[in-house]
């Protein structure tokens, strides 16, 4: 493990794994830690040598003197610059890498593709929030009444767990991602960090135009990854991204929104990822 020291942003810890060589910087989904993507040992970990970085609110991953309002408001795109400039100085300067991400952290990889197109060989995305917009994501983090709604929620030991079993009722969500949010919203501590993550992330929204015009121009290989019974980001939500690309590679995997398990480490390795 290690760590970045960002002076605008605060102390990003960072795992390293994989027994290949080819260095990939990897993000991973809520309520998990940058040692997520370890269950893919056949697969990614033999071709990479895999950085992954703890959001903040997450593992060893601390903001530095954030307000409440400051997290609130979202962090900005030219932040994730840092990421990869101080994590350049710390490997050697500038290289070719490949990105990973899953769920939330693809809007990160999406994000830093944006920024810096012409160093990026790979990028691989499983189950991918950012390709489109999330009307339920939309409204929690920029409408008023939703907005409100979300702190008050986040706020109450009752209404977090009712409002879940209300969206299952209403198939909004599955029973798979119904329990992963029940999880993550059981505790005083756990519903303050879903409140403070989705909103500091809330401004790192990737600008698909630009992405898959850079991913075309520079010849990125592009995988996408996604879950034929994922009802949070299935493969008809990217269908415009997907058109805007010359050579995108798309795989449709029989398993829901919890994609990163050893299933798909062997699916990837059967289909020569």
């Amino acid at each position: 493990m290690a760590f970045l020291q960002l002076p605008a942003l605060g102390q990003i810890h960072y795992h390293e794994y994989g027994t290949g060589t080819k260095p990939m910087l990897a993000f991973h989904g809520y309520g998990m830690t940058g040692r997520q993507f370890e269950v893919l040992q056949k697969s990614i970990l033999t071709k990479y040598r895999v950085y992954s970085f703890d959001h903040f609110f997450h593992g060893q991953t601390q903001l530095d003197s954030w307000t409440e309002q400051q997290i609130l408001s979202g962090m900005p795109k030219d932040l994730m610059r840092a990421y990869l400039q101080a994590w350049f100085n710390q490997h050697g300067g500038p290289q070719r890498i490949s990105l990973m991400g899953y769920s939330i952290g693809a809007n990160l990889a999406l994000v830093l593709l944006e920024e810096f197109a012409e160093w990026i060989d790979e990028v691989i995305l499983m189950a991918p929030d950012g390709l489109s917009v999330y009307k339920g994501f939309k409204f929690l983090m920029h409408n008023p009444a939703g907005k409100y709604l979300f702190k008050t929620v986040t706020k109450s030991k009752w209404l977090a767990p009712g409002v879940l079993k209300g969206l299952k009722r209403v198939k909004f969500i599955d029973e798979s991602l119904y329990k992963i949010a029940y999880s993550e919203m059981d505790t005083p501590q756990k519903r303050q960090d879903v409140y403070y993550t989705l909103n500091h992330i809330k401004q790192l929204q990737p600008d698909v135009v630009e992405i898959t015009g850079l991913i075309n121009q520079y010849k990125i290989k592009c995988h996408l990854i996604f879950g034929k019974f994922d009802m949070l980001f299935p493969v008809s939500s990217a269908t415009n991204f997907i058109n805007r690309l010359n050579n995108p590679q798309v795989h449709e995997v029989p398993q829901g929104h919890w994609l990163v398990t050893p299933q798909l480490d062997e699916y990837l390795v059967n289909c020569e990822l």
